[in-house]
């Protein structure tokens, strides 16, 4: 017989077991519902609103460049450019696959090939990168249609940089070019708000006034909110913030002036500068050879790279601020100012050339061993006396010319608004202790000090430096540091924001030293050195030719330029401050291994005076004789300066823009 209260028992007990097992199920669900809906609530709606709004930063346009007339050297303009993103393809093997299916629909060579697998190196798999820039509008339709072929391929809008005058200007230019994985690395260590400022940013200033003013040029980053699918494909914007356009740099440099001083070096190497002593301004910065700075907006080319990487010019060293010479006779006058301020010389006092300075067992020559004989300091710098300046080294001592030329700026940096200044040297005892390991290089011997008279021996430094000074000179010792960009111009509220040099403690100069001096300087192109050069010249102007040793001529030796290879002959130089009685413009040009300085140098800063001061350019025969190196003054019909054609003139995109 059943016990059928035992199993009602067990019945119910399992009834209860089971309710309440349910009740429990019940109250878990209940409960992770409160933690997710509710306590979670917030945290977990970003996280959905994020996986379904995507939000993505709209990068701006790079600011402008123009010149101080206005002529654009920098713009941007907007190109298509097929992208590859390495992470969503496979490996190596099917990455080379695919870009060979690619190919056959839209072009794609060999150098395009080598740039994508250079730009892959420097990137990360998860960023997309270009295989083709430049698309036509054929070849992105055409890609379009069959676009499904390709996984993680796409064509994509861009921004490029662009430089209209190619060449010219190129290395106070500089460039821009893809960021690498050091400057990514950098990029890192910004502080956040500028780490965001930079999303989608894929490039950077690379050199010159791209680089140096990066910040001001690279403009405020916007972000648009997109709706996507769950492919990752936008459909939808739902809202955006419009990105701010970089600043444009106004400079201080005239672009005609700059090209035409460009032109007239030919393929000739040397470098010029031109500054405003008034202000500081800087009117041309010149290096040549230049460079197109478009070839690297995309990424240059193995063989471009590889020509001006490895050419004996050294198209890419910036000659300006980072070529060290020795000044040669344009150090003169700074010599003979240093001479009146510290009472060696009087203007009045008299030595005898005698085309020879022998000191202990070694002589010291002039051009040719031919003594100019009683010369006094006017007459020293009108004829380049060498030994007035032997002389004269030998009385003051390295340390006291040290001493004297260092408030010049000789040896210093100027600190001017580009970087990769180099010091030069400006030699001292101290200097030479500093500079050499051993104790017997360390030592400075009493014959080094000789050829410092005449800016040779250890003097060396950048023609940036040699203008600095000579502008110091022509306005009695005010100083201005010098500088390209003169105003920083929103780009949307158009506000101008002026930046006028920096100037710097003046040189307590005595007045009646520098019209010394200046008169000297005068005296050079009415009867020295420069008149054939400066003859007719519709302005009154000083200057001073130099010729400075490449390398060094053995004292038994006599100099010939025919025995010599040419990277071996003399530099050119030539210094200048016009008009004479109120100075608007000082410089300095040196012409590498081209002789003596009114032979190359001077005939390339009287036709930058012409153009300055006259308002007039060279005719096309006299272009051609200065290239040559066969120049006096000019010859042919000088055309006015307006008429200029800025030469190189490369071909601008349609779709170039601010």
């Amino acid at each position: 017989m059943k016990d059928i209260d035992s199993e009602l028992d067990r019945f119910r007990g399992r009834l209860l077991a089971a309710a309440a097992l349910v009740l429990l199920c019940f109250a878990l669900v209940v409960a992770r519902l409160v933690w997710l809906q509710v306590i979670r609530h917030d945290e977990l709606a970003t996280q959905a609103e994020a996986n379904r709004i995507a939000v993505l930063p709209v990068v701006p346009n790079r600011g402008l460049i123009v010149d101080r007339h206005g002529v654009v050297l920098a713009n941007n303009y907007s190109a298509y450019t097929l992208e590859i993103t390495p992470s969503e393809v496979g490996g190596r093997a099917e990455l080379e696959a695919l870009i060979d299916e690619l190919a056959q629909v839209v072009p794609i060579d060999a150098g395009d090939r080598r740039r994508f697998r250079r730009l892959l190196e420097e990137g990360k798999r998860f960023d997309a990168v270009p295989i083709r820039n430049r698309l036509t509008d054929a070849e992105v339709a055409r890609f379009m249609a069959q676009r499904f072929r390709f996984p993680g391929v796409d064509v994509n809008a861009r921004l490029f940089r662009h430089y209209p005058l190619g060449e010219t200007a190129s290395h106070l230019l500089g460039y821009i070019g893809r960021i690498n994985a050091a400057e990514k690395k950098r990029i890192d260590e910004w502080p956040e708000e500028e780490q965001a400022n930079y999303r989608g940013t894929e490039v950077i200033g690379k050199l010159g006034l791209e680089q140096r003013y990066e910040p001001a040029l690279h403009g405020i980053t916007g972000f648009e909110e997109v709706e996507q699918t769950a492919g990752g494909r936008a459909v939808r914007r739902l809202s955006s913030h419009p990105p701010t356009p970089g600043d444009k740099l106004v400079l201080s440099v005239d672009i005609r002036l700059q090209a035409l001083v460009e032109q007239l070096f030919g393929n000739r190497r040397g470098a010029f500068v031109a500054i405003d002593p008034r202000n500081g301004e800087v009117l041309a910065l010149v290096s040549k050879p230049t460079f197109d700075p478009n070839l690297f907006v995309d990424g240059i080319d193995h063989d471009s790279w590889r020509a001006l990487n490895e050419s004996l010019d050294k198209p890419l060293l910036n000659r300006a601020l980072r070529g060290t010479y020795p000044p040669g006779s344009t150090y003169k006058p700074f010599m003979a100012m240093a001479a009146l301020n510290t009472g060696k010389r009087r203007a009045d006092t008299v030595i005898h050339d005698g085309g020879t300075f022998t000191l202990g067992n070694h002589t010291f020559r002039s051009h040719g061993d031919v003594g100019l004989g009683a010369v006094d300091m006017k007459r020293s710098i009108v004829k380049s006396s060498n030994v007035y300046y032997y002389e004269l080294a030998n009385d003051m001592g390295v340390d006291l010319i040290h001493d004297q030329l260092a408030p010049f700026g000789f040896g210093q940096r100027t600190n001017i608004d580009l970087d990769g200044e180099l010091t030069g040297v400006l030699p001292s005892t101290a200097w030479k202790r500093a500079a050499y390991k051993r104790p017997e290089q360390q030592r400075w011997y009493a014959g080094e000090t000789i050829s410092l008279g005449i800016g040779q021996g250890y003097n060396h430094f950048t023609m940036l430096q040699l203008a600095s000074a000579t502008a110091t000179l022509a306005s009695g010792g005010q100083r201005f540091q010098p500088h390209l960009v003169r105003a920083v111009e929103d780009a949307v509220s158009g506000q101008r924001r002026e930046l006028t040099g920096e100037a710097l403690t003046p040189l307590p100069l005595n007045p009646q030293h520098v019209r010394v001096i200046l008169d000297a300087l005068e005296g050079v192109v009415l009867e020295g050195t420069g008149a054939r050069v400066f003859a007719g010249a519709p302005y009154r102007s000083g200057g001073k030719t130099g010729t400075a040793q490449a390398v060094t001529i053995r004292q038994n030796e006599k100099y010939d330029a025919r025995k010599l290879a040419e990277y071996q002959r003399d530099h050119s130089l030539y210094m200048a401050v016009a008009p004479i009685d109120a100075p608007t413009v000082a410089l300095a040009v040196i012409v590498e291994n081209a002789g003596f300085g009114a032979a190359a140098a001077a005939p390339i800063a009287r036709r930058a005076l012409d153009y300055l001061l006259a308002g007039v350019v060279p005719s096309e025969a006299d272009i051609a004789a200065v290239q040559r190196g066969e120049a006096g003054a000019p010859i042919g019909t000088p055309r006015p300066a307006a008429e200029y054609v800025l030469p190189g003139l490369a071909d601008t995109p349609p779709e170039a823009a601010p």
